[in-house]
């Protein structure tokens, strides 16, 4: 049993079940590795050591007598630390709300709750999640498994690390405008965004509150589809969610090498391809080969008015977070780091006529851009333009590069997934972005785990 953090969530769910380990067993043994491995890594800012044993010790005595709760009862997992935990301090990886302890926990929590799982603890981002590497959180930045000199990338870089490092089974992370999908690829992990309101973001601290999503980071589609069961559906606390049927993610993954024989894939070659890392290029195109090769029919796309999305999209970000962080800001500025700092003073620097036009010509981009992926699967383009840097090189103008091939769908609401595609020269993880039509999570993670099998041979 020394490789149970190893394993998938439906894997340790079945040992669960039979009685190979108990959840209190399992919860110690990811508890240790916590605490024997994140001095290096610095993934979390809270470990809820007493509480996870608590949940860990009714979850084993219901699994005995019931109920049985789902395919996440029983299993650890972690939270970013922008997302609201009753009675357990959310800081937003900032100096501004290091003592914020909320009164009722996230809609997201009260699933996971539901669901079973254990809550190890809170992890690491970057403050006010404003950067694309975490390295600006006020409780130190993250450090990539796979070479702790690089960074995580942003801004869910810790609930990235953890997972790539077997510290947590899952962990939800938030995505503004790459935070998700970005530390997924470059920690060699599975990173999804669903469609805008697929999952409700009430009791989530914001960055910008019409491009914010919450989703999972798990080791596999498999379990990505899992956590994601849970978290999607109505919530009336939400005014941006959706009221929208939600199916069965796990069952679409049954025939996903039909779906991929009869995928009909868009790439945006002139678009998204162009100045990026030629690693990442090459690891793109042999995906896309190897997907044509299963039977998917691969064209090209050309996106209308790209660079007016990604213009507006990044002021919406700013403005949207200068709101949020108004009162505070002015009342004690220097509580705030600079890069979060400069993110709200970009966004006072707008006014509000910019705005709603921004928002006004956003709506006929998101018409324009639907018109033009009308009748295909999904799209395929590397996740990121760059390769994970080294901490040392780090800085924040690199925030809208890296946020090039992601952004985007944050502005459209469109679901989308990294999938680890292979590693550069350097040892360090590359990812392969799938995006999809709205609301069609279940074929992205199809299309994504069809991939996986293809990748793996299988």
């Amino acid at each position: 049993m020394g490789d149970i953090h190893e394993q998938s969530i439906a894997e340790v769910g079945e040992c669960l079940r039979r009685g190979d380990i108990g959840v209190v067993e399992l919860t110690r043994i990811m508890l240790d590795r916590i605490a024997a491995k994140d001095g290096e890594l610095n993934s979390f800012i809270t470990v809820t050591d007493e509480l996870a044993l608590a949940q860990a010790a009714r979850a084993e005595q219901e699994l005995r007598t019931g109920p049985d709760r789902g395919p996440l009862h029983g299993i650890p997992i972690a939270l970013k630390d922008l997302i609201e935990t009753k009675d357990i301090r959310t800081t937003f990886a900032s100096r501004a709300y290091a003592d914020h302890i909320p009164g009722e926990d996230a809609t997201v929590v009260k699933r996971l709750a539901e669901a079973g799982a254990v809550l190890l603890g809170k992890t690491n981002l970057s403050e006010g999640a404003a950067d694309s590497s975490s390295q600006s959180s006020a409780f130190g930045g993250p450090r990539n498994p796979w070479n702790t000199d690089y960074i995580t990338g942003g801004s869910s870089g810790g609930s990235a690390a953890a997972v790539a490092a077997h510290l947590a089974f899952a962990a939800l992370g938030s995505d503004t405008g790459m935070s998700i999908r970005q530390p997924a690829a470059l920690c060699g992990i599975v990173g999804l965004k669903p469609t805008f309101g697929r999952v409700s973001k009430a009791g989530a601290m914001t960055l910008s509150d019409s491009l914010d999503h919450l989703g999972p980071m798990t080791r596999n589609v498999e379990d990505a589809a899992l956590v994601l069961q849970v978290l999607a559906g109505y919530d009336p606390a939400d005014p941006h969610s959706a009221h929208v049927p939600v199916p069965d993610f796990s069952a679409e993954l049954e025939v996903a090498p039909h779906f991929v024989a009869n995928a009909r894939l868009a790439i945006p070659r002139d678009d998204l391809f162009t100045e990026t890392d030629p690693e990442w290029i090459e690891a793109a195109e042999k995906a896309i080969a190897l997907l044509q090769a299963h039977g998917a029919v691969v064209e090209e796309i050309k996106l209308p008015g790209l660079d007016d999305l990604i213009q507006l999209a990044n002021l919406i970000v700013v403005t949207e977070a200068a709101a949020y962080h108004r009162a505070r800001f002015q009342a004690e500025p220097d509580k705030f780091g600079s890069e979060l700092s400069r993110v709200i003073k970009i966004g006072e620097s707008h006014g509000g006529p910019d705005y709603v036009l921004a928002q006004q010509h956003r709506g006929r981009l998101k018409a324009a851009f639907l018109s033009a992926f009308q009748g295909f699967d999904a799209m395929i383009l590397p996740t990121t333009t760059l390769a994970a840097c080294p901490i040392a090189e780090d800085a924040y103008p690199l925030v809208r590069p890296r946020s090039r091939n992601t952004l985007p769908f944050n502005a459209l609401g469109w679901p989308a997934i990294s999938v680890p595609c292979g590693f550069a020269a350097n040892g360090l993880p590359m990812g392969l972005q799938i995006v999809g039509q709205p609301f069609a999570e279940d074929k992205v993670l199809a299309l994504a785990h069809g991939y996986e099998l293809a990748r793996d041979g299988a």
